[in-house]
């Protein structure tokens, strides 16, 4: 008795969870094409793309140099003492430490600036996804999902959002 007791409770409870559900409003937004489409971020990333333009250029003029410095070494090894080859192999190892430092120290600026800048994103997102919530009174809205109807998608009203401010 009791078990069929406990199946019947089952049922009635997914029965009003299922008719709870039906009567929810859930939406969506994709967190990646906001932070890819919306106008906030397309101008973080190009202030970023400015803010550290000099220095990529500065590095790319420094791998040319390593380039030219290398197929010197290969080209004229052959006809340099054993001295002046030494030398200029030393010359080149540390101009590669040198470039990788640089390099390193570039990334992580840049990846470091590059989350602030997300994370102002982010949270002016989040801020007009709660205005939406609210205003359209939505129970639920997910940023992750495996599949999406495209129907409960208010990505794009996000992005429209975040271009009027």
């Amino acid at each position: 008795m009791s078990f069929v007791r406990g199946l019947l409770v089952t049922a009635i409870g997914l029965g009003i969870a299922t008719g709870a559900c039906a009567q929810s409003k859930i939406g969506f937004v994709n967190s990646e094409r906001v932070l890819r489409e919306a106008p906030p971020a397309v101008k973080a990333q190009k202030k970023l793309e400015k803010e550290f333009e000099k220095r990529d250029q500065d590095l790319q003029k420094l791998a040319k140099q390593l380039q030219g410095m290398q197929e010197n070494l290969e080209k004229n090894s052959v006809t340099m003492s054993d001295g002046e080859r030494k030398n200029k192999e030393r010359d080149f190892n540390e101009a590669t430490r040198e470039f990788q430092r640089r390099q390193r120290e570039f990334r992580e600026d840049l990846n470091q600036r590059r989350n602030e800048e997300l994370a102002t994103v982010l949270e002016r997102a989040n801020k007009a996804i709660r205005e939406i919530a609210e205003t359209e009174k939505y129970d639920a809205i997910l940023q992750d999902a495996i599949f999406i109807s495209p129907r409960v998608d208010l990505t794009e009203k996000v992005i429209k959002a975040l271009a009027d401010k």
